[in-house]
């Protein structure tokens, strides 16, 4: 009797149950959704056997010393070691139930709290490209030919196996993107297929970062902001609904790490 009153009463007064609000996405030109779509669908196996054959022709074309001293180098470092552990330990936290809900937490307030204007949406778009391999490549041929071979061939050297690398971990550790996992999580841009730890666009940032940082020696204000944008870079992760927080801290550690076995190769000469 209570539900029959209750339910004309709100006819009555024509109050209509609160309809679940949903952020608007970001629309992208039609022409760019069609070959990022394109690009979507290729398969993860055919980006490995891809990245394979490029490392496989850099290995060729790269000068027989750069080997030398790359092996030479490496036996020098121990920091690298410490990372390794730091990037193990964080995979190994997946398994964690308490931390899969701080990832939630975080990724659901990056990504879906608070009002989200179209203008912060293109932003976010436009700097997480910042870790895209291909801004790599284009860096690297811009430092080739402004007579910074060396350090261009680092930088490509780096891109490709970390590239390799990231793409292998995702298959080994298979963890699922968190836009399929939690309900009515913003995609802007376009869904990233593949998996979802470490997070290859925070890894490649902060290659660039620690690579570019100790083979320059800038200023140490320098040092904070470009770390600072890497880090940024990873923030853009989640905000674009790709990745977990711990996926961004994974691909931070890989990296510096990456960043640190690229520049022995220059800081042997």
């Amino acid at each position: 009797m209570r539900k029959n009153n209750r339910d004309k009463f709100i006819k009555d007064r024509e109050i209509k149950p609160t309809e679940e609000s949903h952020l608007p996405e970001l629309g992208i030109p039609e022409t760019w959704k069609k070959i990022i779509t394109g690009i979507r669908h290729i398969p993860p196996i055919y980006w490995l056997i891809m990245v394979v054959v490029f490392f496989a022709l850099f290995v060729i074309i790269a000068p027989a010393y750069i080997w030398t001293v790359f092996s030479w180098g490496l036996k020098t470092q121990k920091t690298l070691i410490s990372l390794v552990l730091i990037f193990g330990l964080i995979s190994i936290s997946l398994v964690w139930s308490v931390g899969q809900r701080i990832d939630v937490w975080v990724f659901t307030y990056f990504n879906m709290h608070g009002c989200r204007s179209p203008w912060l949406d293109w932003i976010m778009l436009f700097f997480t490209q910042i870790g895209n391999g291909i801004f790599a490549m284009i860096l690297a041929i811009i430092l080739y030919f402004s007579g910074e071979r060396l350090l261009s061939y680092a930088l490509v050297l780096g891109t490709l196996s970390l590239w390799f690398v990231v793409e292998f971990i995702k298959v080994l550790i298979h963890r699922t993107r968190p836009y399929k996992k939690i309900e009515n999580s913003r995609i802007v841009g376009s869904q990233a297929r593949g998996y979802s730890f470490p997070s290859g666009h925070t890894s490649e940032a902060f290659f660039m970062a620690t690579i570019l940082l100790l083979y320059y020696q800038p200023h140490f204000f320098i040092w904070i902001g470009v770390y600072a944008m890497a880090f940024f870079v990873g923030i853009t992760r989640i905000y674009v609904g790709m990745h977990y927080p711990r996926d961004v801290l994974g691909g931070t550690m890989l990296g510096i790490a990456w960043g640190l076995l690229g520049i022995i190769i220059n800081s042997s000469f």
